[in-house]
């Protein structure tokens, strides 16, 4: 069992940098892909970032690639999503998803999910 939660939300104007993080209980943190996904009001939940679980390979949804950035540490059992250059559109809830499998993760098909963290852009 894994559980996430997520921090690191809060409201920022446009072009603004936010530094979310998703801190994980268990033992077995490094052996999980993780996640991030956002779901905006009125939208279906989208992929944003994801990394393995060394940290040596990541992906990025077109929509962010060049401003956010995923990292993790593993003996912090934490996971890491560094948004820069923030956009209105970029406003909704920020979640954290972990699984063994990394093409769960991106798919949306994850395992565990944390709660979400509110993320606004004011333009």
């Amino acid at each position: 069992q894994v559980q996430l939660v997520e921090s690191g939300g809060g409201l920022v104007q446009a072009g603004g940098s936010l530094r979310l993080s998703c801190a994980a209980s268990g033992r077995t943190f490094s052996s999980y892909a993780m996640g991030w996904f956002r779901q905006a009001p009125g939208k279906e939940r989208e992929f944003v970032a994801a990394i393995n679980w060394s940290g040596s390979s990541t992906e990025y949804a077109n929509s962010v690639k060049g401003r956010f950035t995923i990292s993790r540490a593993n003996t912090r059992n934490t996971v890491y999503l560094q948004m820069n250059g923030l956009k209105p559109e970029d406003t909704a809830v920020f979640y954290c998803a972990a699984d063994i499998n990394q093409r769960s993760v991106v798919r949306g098909s994850a395992d565990y999910w944390g709660q979400g963290t509110q993320v606004t852009v004011s333009s």
